[in-house]
């Protein structure tokens, strides 16, 4: 196993470039709200200096890759409640489906859940190719309402 995958130094992850585009050819998106300037997939961005949970989506078409620590359940209950302001939402997250915030945001709310083949392949801004990850992931979307 990748040790890389499983350190605590990061918690940021960044999708590789073919399946973003894959994904931005159904969606057009034009906000990436959790990101980098490096890695911003998006020209609307916001960085952690600009808090996107705090910030308006509603109106966008938003790619999500959240941070993977603790707080990932807020960014998917971010998600959730923008959709329901007018923000088409898809978000790449594991697929753990056990935890609360599938429960409480995901399941029975979501407009579509894609179960990822195989083991996305992440980055980091510093270049490293951290190989496969040690979990599953899915996208989430959330259609505007």
């Amino acid at each position: 196993m990748n040790k890389g995958l499983l350190t605590s130094n990061t918690n940021e992850w960044y999708t590789p470039q073919p399946l973003f585009e894959e994904l931005n050819k159904e969606f057009n998106f034009n906000l990436d709200p959790c990101c980098t300037e490096k890695s911003a997939k998006c020209k609307n961005y916001f960085t952690i200096s600009d808090d996107g949970l705090s910030q308006n989506w509603g109106g966008y078409s938003v790619f999500m890759n959240p941070p993977y620590g603790r707080e990932i359940k807020d960014w998917i209950k971010k998600a959730y409640e923008s959709s329901l302001e007018g923000a088409t939402v898809v978000c790449l997250i594991p697929a753990r489906t056990d935890t609360s915030y599938w429960h409480d945001y995901i399941f029975g709310k979501a407009s579509d859940i894609r179960f990822l083949k195989g083991r996305v392949k992440f980055e980091r801004e510093d270049g490293f190719k951290a190989g496969s990850a040690p979990f599953p992931c899915a996208v989430v979307v959330y259609n505007a309402i």
